[in-house]
């Protein structure tokens, strides 16, 4: 999934370049394919229409520096703004016992194999006696042996 809207991305910025300065007839058609790339990863829409307004926002008007393309630049503003989106900087584990934790995720976006690194991770390293992994995905029962599995290996498994 990544991949493909990195290379969707890198293909809507590509006629950006030999441009002096980001306007907003020059963002419009990589900015257009951008809000595409983001929907076909399945974000949001409302959360592709802020994102792709913010980008916009920052980009119009922005003169380009002689060792920078306007690609570039871009390219810049996105990932500044993709940050934002995702969240900078790191967030504690809530003290908080019992914790939750719930994953969502397309089919195949490796939700198992993260839940059983997850419970890892916090046996080790966070302090939790003994992560309890619940396999809840009624669809897809070969996941609930995949789970069962990763928690036999780890000694998760009562």
């Amino acid at each position: 999934m990544f991949e493909s809207l990195t290379d969707r991305m890198s293909q809507a910025l590509r006629n950006l370049r030999g441009v002096g300065k980001l306007s907003e007839e020059n963002m419009a058609d990589a900015l257009a394919e951008v809000r595409t790339a983001l929907l076909s990863a399945d974000v949001h829409f409302k959360v592709a229409r802020e994102f792709i307004d913010r980008v916009k926002e920052a980009c119009l008007g922005q003169e380009v520096l002689a060792s920078v393309s306007p690609g570039q630049m871009a390219v810049k503003i996105i990932h500044d703004e993709l940050v934002k989106l995702l969240g900078d900087g790191t967030a504690e584990i809530s003290s908080k016992r019992p914790l939750k934790i719930m994953l969502v995720g397309l089919h195949g976006s490796g939700k198992t194999t993260s839940a059983a690194k997850l419970a890892r991770h916090l046996a080790k390293k966070a302090g939790c006696a003994k992560p309890a992994l619940i396999a809840c995905d009624i669809y897809r029962p070969a996941a609930i042996d995949q789970l069962e599995t990763l928690a036999r290996a780890e000694n998760f498994l009562c």
